[in-house]
């Protein structure tokens, strides 16, 4: 096994955040040294006696605004030469699988959370740091975003899962939905599994499951057929 992947998420909610990354996969990983993670608080950085990490922003508005400089401390506190420094926000570019199989590979991820209004333009001029967005929707923080990218980049890591197929064969992995799965019993409340995944015949069964995922594609999901990589 190589060196791990570290992951430090800047964040005013690291209690909350601590809640997410201690149980199941995320646990099991870093218990594995497949991943370090970390989460940094934010308050830790302010300048001021009530730990301030926000204020009224310039021209009037409702809410607040993060504030530069505890930002870029944070970030320079966590930073090194290869680290690739993500910015959570509704304005930047849609996660999805591909971004996740891109960050797996990567050294050092260090995640910056935005809260109430926004963060201060000058953060993101002085990072040029990426912008990501896991949809096209408002959360009450950052931080929630963020470790849904986290959790969808760590069970690509290698032996996270146990089992590499297991990455390969999912949802939007092939550009694609998944295909219908079964198991025991046999029969449920009248319902019966397929008879091809009861065949034995594994070339039968590739064909049946890449042949429903094309199907169940189509229905729920018709854009994802216009993406040129899907065969």
């Amino acid at each position: 096994m190589g060196e791990p992947l570290e992951i430090d998420i800047i964040t005013i909610f690291p209690v909350m955040l601590n809640c997410f990354l201690e149980e199941s996969i995320l646990k099991r990983a870093v218990e594995k040294g497949s991943v370090r993670i970390r989460t940094v608080n934010l308050r830790d950085f302010a300048k001021d006696a009530r730990r301030s990490t926000d204020d009224r922003p310039y021209g009037g508005g409702p809410g607040m605004v993060m504030l530069p400089e505890p930002l870029l401390d944070a970030v320079t506190a966590v930073r090194k030469p290869s680290s690739r420094v993500i910015l959570m926000t509704p304005q930047g570019r849609k996660f999805d699988q591909q971004i996740a199989g891109e960050l797996a590979l990567e050294n050092h991820l260090i995640f910056i959370c935005g809260n109430y209004e926004g963060i201060d333009e000058r953060v993101k001029d002085e990072l040029s740091a990426d912008e990501l967005s896991i949809g096209d929707y408002v959360l009450t923080n950052g931080g929630l975003a963020s470790v849904v990218v986290v959790d969808a980049v760590v069970r690509l890591l290698p032996d996270v899962l146990g089992c590499d197929a297991s990455t390969t064969e999912e949802s939007f992995s092939a550009g694609l939905l998944e295909y219908p799965q079964y198991t025991r019993p046999p029969v449920f409340r009248g319902r019966k599994v397929p008879e091809i995944l009861l065949s034995g015949n594994h070339e039968k069964i590739a064909s049946w499951r890449k042949e429903q995922a094309l199907i169940r594609t189509k229905e729920k999901r018709p854009d994802l057929l216009n993406r040129q990589d899907v065969q």
